[in-house]
This record gives structure tokens, sequence and C-alpha cells, in this order.
């Protein structure tokens, strides 16, 4: 039940911090928070039948938890190991993603709004550096940048115009949210090996007692 309860919070708490860039991500790395929390949820409800199999002590409902359990388990290491395949592509996404924001700035709303936030908050600026702003309009024209590339402690009203690292953040996003993704990892696959710990630990404990549970009714 905690494991659920944990995933389900990891789930949360990665789309609240990184809700401004999988906006702007594609579909499958948008989408990674949510199957998180699905599987959360799953891990809750799998180990709450597996609570009531156990203390009626029915053998099939242990036994329906135990081969549940093991295939999550068996599902999740295999995710592992694709997430470490296919890290590569989730730089390139975020990449892909950040540039097409840049070109689209000017003309959506809302893509203007997350991509100033997302500069702000990461101290970025551009999808590669500063210099992604100086093939659009209306930045093109007078060699500019959004004001949200301006440092938090810049005085003058000017900041964006014909920039410098005096004046603005120059570092691209990508490598920013990147690094915070590098940052916070440790943190994420120290909470994964403990999950997927006591799931190993509830598979075993599920099959000790089915082996007790049958014992019973072949002393019966």
């Amino acid at each position: 039940l905690l494991c659920g309860v944990a995933l389900i919070v990891i789930g949360i708490l990665v789309q609240i911090d990184l809700n401004k860039t999988l906006i702007m991500s594609s579909a499958s790395a948008s989408g990674a928070p949510i199957v998180i929390i699905v599987v959360g949820v799953v891990i809750f409800f799998v180990s709450f039948f597996g609570c009531c199999g156990a203390s009626k002590e029915n053998y099939c409902m242990v036994t329906t938890f135990a081969i549940l359990l093991t295939c999550i388990f068996l599902v999740e290491i295999a995710a592992a190991i694709a997430g470490y395949i296919f890290k590569d592509k989730v730089r390139t996404a975020l990449q892909v993603g950040l540039e097409d924001a840049v070109r689209k700035y000017s003309n959506d709303s809302l893509i203007r709004d997350t991509m100033d936030e997302l500069q702000k908050t990461y101290s970025c600026c551009g999808a590669q550096n500063y210099t992604d702003w100086f093939d659009v309009e209306p930045f093109e024209s007078n060699h500019s940048v959004p004001r949200s590339c301006c440092l938090a402690n810049a005085t003058t009203a000017t900041c964006n115009i014909n920039p410098t690292s005096a004046t603005i953040n120059v570092r691209g996003c990508a490598d920013s949210v990147e690094t915070w993704l590098k940052k916070h990892i440790v943190i994420v696959a120290a909470v994964a090996l403990g999950i997927a710990f006591f799931e190993l630990l509830g598979i075993v404990f599920a099959c000790c007692l089915m082996k007790g549970i049958r014992s019973g009714y072949e002393v019966m």
C-alpha cells in the first residue's frame, strides 16, 4: 500500500515541478508523470487486494496478488532498463520541444507564458542558448531576447537588448532542465529501489503465505 502511495506522490511532484517543461515536450515525455501515478494507483489496489486475501487466508486471492505483484515488478525493471537505454531520446525530445516553443513564442500566448516562466525558474534563455532568439521575430530585427532572460538582479529596462552575460542568463534551457533532472535522479532512483525492495518482500511473503494456507488445506 505504501509503495503505491509513494509512486502516486512522486508522480504528482514530478508533474508539478516539471509542468512548464512537460507542456513543451513530446507526448511521450509529458505522459511520464501520469504513467507513474497510474502505476502507483494499480499497486495500491493490488496491495489492498492482497491484504484482503491475507486477512481471509484465501489461497486464490493471495496467489493472484503474488502473480500481479510479480508482473508489476518485472514491468518496472523493464521500464528502468528502457529508460536507461533511451535516456538520450529524452534530451532530444526536450530540445525539440523547446526549439518549437521558441519559434511559436510570438504567436501563442500559452507557449509565451510557459516559456517565460521556464526561463525565470531555471535561469536560462532559449533552447540551446540565448542566440536562438536572434532567428525569430520580433527579436531578430533588434537583436534582443525576451525580458524573462534577464538576470534576476537586472536593473535596466533594456537588459534584453544587445544582451551579454552581464545582463541575461546565457545558458540554454535544455541544459538547465537536464542539470535539474540529473541532480534529482539520485533521489528518484533511491525511492524506486526502496519500492522495488518492498515489492520483492511482498512477493516472498505472499509465496510463504500461499504455502502455509495450502498446508492447512492438506491437513484438513
